[in-house]
């Protein structure tokens, strides 16, 4: 063993995994899934194109480079490829519609696929099979990150999907650039080292939905400079001073380096990647979920309730727990008082009930003041895998009560949505941007991904017409 492995012991292990993965030693039940992933982070990215902040991230993009190496989905332009990274990142996490690793606290689509169809696009020699293994090796190291990193990461104010995200990207590009394992260390120091994002952008700032763009972008350029030679940090996730954990962390006992590596090639942390039903922050789905579990016992409205209390996990309460102001569509889709009152106002939490005249709504911001948020110390003892764990208690006008308890919403790891679920999000979300024929083509694509002798024929598919 060289002197640098005895330092990055763990760096060199996923780099080993992520370079050396081959079709093969992924089980069915991941292939299977990770076309479904694939499928609705597309959509979610179609859909995406057609928001302001996407718009103002192309046309200011398109002022500055005039290169068009790489296609801009979902529309007709094209960019130099770490640009329509950063844009098509972008939208895929566009309007809190992608999907999450509840634990590893990751969007795991957004940063991976924008860096590896950039890839695939340029270089025309990814079969879809070869794109299938890069993409589950970036969907593999992502969520470990956040696994070692814990819920501390994001509750000390970092975005993880802006700073876990460059890891799981540059892992993808690496594999789809056929690096081998020194190089791919080399991608995963230079990746690491452009990690940031606030988790402040929460509040209202368009700002939020460029972090995943942005750690794709960074993931990518990791990848490309790493090919040519360039060198990263090569312990750039064990070094006490200056490496990614010591250094977004608040102690050196608040992270665990050995769930970095623990269980590769017997436990698929894609398998543990959910969907979304609602287009809002991941943290809120349990209570929605919740609500609607009552509702279903009792037929009750907005104007039943006195009180709705909602206990959970600390990071609950300070992610999306506090009180509700209107401050642009991303507060309004993160804000957990500001959904529940869209649920029981709206009767569904989706595209069409956030719209920028809804941010102020009287009605809701009225009903989002009867809705409390506090913390449950026993849940957030049971650890990061129940950190979307509530309990709900609605308390009625007429004195009477109702509760329920809910672990994991509806699309989660737990309880995965079916196929038909998956294509039915993707085809209403696709239709925003492409034509009916086009939407199919796409869709059987993907889940053909296997029958592809180019991958970039995913792209191709994406531009509109």
């Amino acid at each position: 063993m060289s002197h640098a492995s005895r330092k990055n012991p763990y760096t060199s292990e996923i780099a080993r995994f992520v370079s050396g993965l081959t079709p093969e030693q992924i089980p069915p039940e991941v292939k299977a899934r990770i076309k479904l992933l694939i499928l609705d982070s597309l959509g979610c990215a179609l859909y995406g194109a057609k928001l302001e902040w996407s718009r103002i991230l192309r046309e200011t993009l398109t002022s500055v480079d005039d290169s068009r190496g790489a296609k801009v989905w979902g529309t007709s332009e094209s960019l130099s490829a770490p640009h329509a990274a950063l844009v098509n990142g972008t939208q895929v996490q566009g309007f809190e519609l992608d999907d999450v690793h509840r634990q590893g606290v990751l969007h795991v689509g957004a940063v991976v696929l924008p860096a590896l169809l950039a890839v695939a696009e340029n270089r025309r020699n990814l079969s879809g099979t070869e794109f299938l293994t890069a993409a589950v090796a970036g969907y593999e190291i992502g969520p470990r990150v956040g696994i070692c990193m814990g819920p501390e990461h994001i509750a000390q104010g970092w975005h993880s999907g802006a700073t876990l995200g460059v890891f799981s990207a540059a892992a993808g590009a690496a594999r789809g650039l056929r690096l081998d394992q020194d190089r791919t260390v080399h991608a995963l120091g230079i990746a690491g080292t452009q990690a940031a994002g606030l988790m402040a952008a929460q509040y209202g700032a368009m700002v939020k939905r460029l972090h995943a763009g942005r750690s794709s972008q960074s993931g990518l350029y990791g990848a490309l400079l790493a090919e040519r030679g360039f060198t990263g940090i090569q312990n750039v996730l064990e070094s006490e001073y200056g490496g990614f954990c010591s250094t977004f962390s608040r102690s050196q006992d608040r992270f665990d380096l050995e769930q970095l590596t623990a269980g590769f090639g017997e436990v698929w942390q894609t398998m543990g990647i959910a969907l979304k039903f609602y287009s809002c922050v991941g943290s809120n789905h349990t209570t929605l979920d919740g609500i609607r579990k009552l509702q279903a016992e009792r037929n009750f409205g907005p104007d039943d309730i006195e009180e709705i209390m909602v206990s959970g996990s600390q990071v609950t309460m300070d992610h999306v727990g506090w009180r509700y102001s209107p401050e642009g569509l991303t507060a309004a889709q993160l804000n957990l008082p500001y959904c529940v009152a869209t649920l029981l106002l709206e009767g569904d939490v989706f595209v069409d009930q956030f719209t920028e005249a809804m941010v102020a709504d009287p009605a809701r911001m009225a009903l989002a003041e009867k809705v409390k948020v506090r913390h449950d110390a026993e849940i957030t003892a049971r650890g990061s895998k129940f950190r979307h764990m509530v309990h709900v208690e609605v308390r009625f006008k007429d004195g009477t009560r109702l509760s329920t308890t809910v672990e994991s919403p509806r699309g989660s790891e737990h309880n995965f949505a079916t196929e038909a679920d998956v294509v039915h999000k993707f085809e209403t979300l696709a239709a925003q941007s492409l034509s009916p024929s086009r939407v199919a083509a796409l869709r059987d694509a993907v889940l053909g991904m296997e029958e592809l002798g180019d991958a970039a024929r995913i792209v191709d598919l994406m531009v509109a017409g």
